[in-house]
């Protein structure tokens, strides 16, 4: 075989090398392609992570948890949006649900808040001496806290202008209706929404109603806790180990 044919035969071998590492290549960046797509299309339609940074649903759900959120409780939602596609199912009172802190405009930091659904629209809601009542029913649920024993006074208000400066969001600086609050009306596709630990939750009683639309879904399981106070040196301590895998099951109406 002559040089000449060697060196062409040299060269078909590297063309030939080339487009096989640049196939590998495709392959595995296809592959990558594939699996962004879908981690992008659970977390668009199906499920979404939640870390619980403060204690306001004690004892139900503990500061330090991580959630695993059903984003289709209530219907099919265009992802980063507040828009449903199709709805499928309302808020009940007693759901645990996810939902936009509904002050802030939406944006790529956008705060999400867990709190409990309390009362859907036309209901009407007010509290007295820390005790909710919900269309003159008192609530009894075993699941709520209190933890101050103080009690702050109502507000001096009327009941019509209680209303308006609840829908308009302007009680957020006044701490006097965490144990007095209303009487006030559910506003058409709006929910209210506690915390658990009464005594320890920012909510609706302070920045008013949530929009339906703004509900994102409900807790399914804890997937991951662990204690904040303890250090990571410690990680078996750190770790609750009991937690993970709570499965959170859908209670009675209230």
């Amino acid at each position: 075989m002559s040089l000449r044919k060697w060196k062409e035969i040299q060269e078909m071998s590297w063309e030939m090398g080339k487009i096989m590492d640049r196939n590998k290549v495709w392959k595995e960046v296809r592959s990558w392609l594939v699996a962004i797509g879908f981690l992008l299309f659970l977390r668009g339609f199906i499920i979404q992570t939640f870390h619980v940074p403060s204690g306001s649903m004690e004892h139900t759900i503990l500061i330090g948890d991580f959630l695993i959120i059903n984003r289709l409780k209530y219907g099919v939602k265009l992802p980063f949006t507040d828009r449903y596609l199709i709805k499928t199912a309302r808020p009940k009172r007693g759901d645990i649900i996810v939902f936009r802190y509904p002050i802030q405009k939406r944006g790529i930091m956008t705060t999400n808040f867990v709190k409990r659904c309390v009362a859907i629209e036309g209901d009407t809601v007010y509290i007295k001496h820390k005790q909710l009542y919900i269309n003159g029913k008192q609530e009894e649920a075993d699941f709520v806290l209190f933890i101050d024993q103080k009690e702050y006074p109502p507000l001096d208000l009327d009941k019509d202008t209680f209303q308006k400066l609840w829908e308009r969001r302007k009680l957020t600086r006044y701490p006097y209706v965490r144990d007095n609050f209303g009487p006030i009306v559910v506003p058409k596709d709006y929910v209210l929404a506690l915390g658990d630990n009464r005594d320890n939750s920012d909510d609706s009683r302070f920045w008013g109603p949530v929009p339906v639309d703004y509900i994102s879904g409900t807790p399914m399981f804890v997937y991951w806790s662990w204690r904040p106070n303890i250090s990571l040196s410690n990680l078996w301590r750190k770790i609750r180990w009991e937690r993970i895998g709570k499965i959170f099951s859908c209670p009675p109406e209230l």
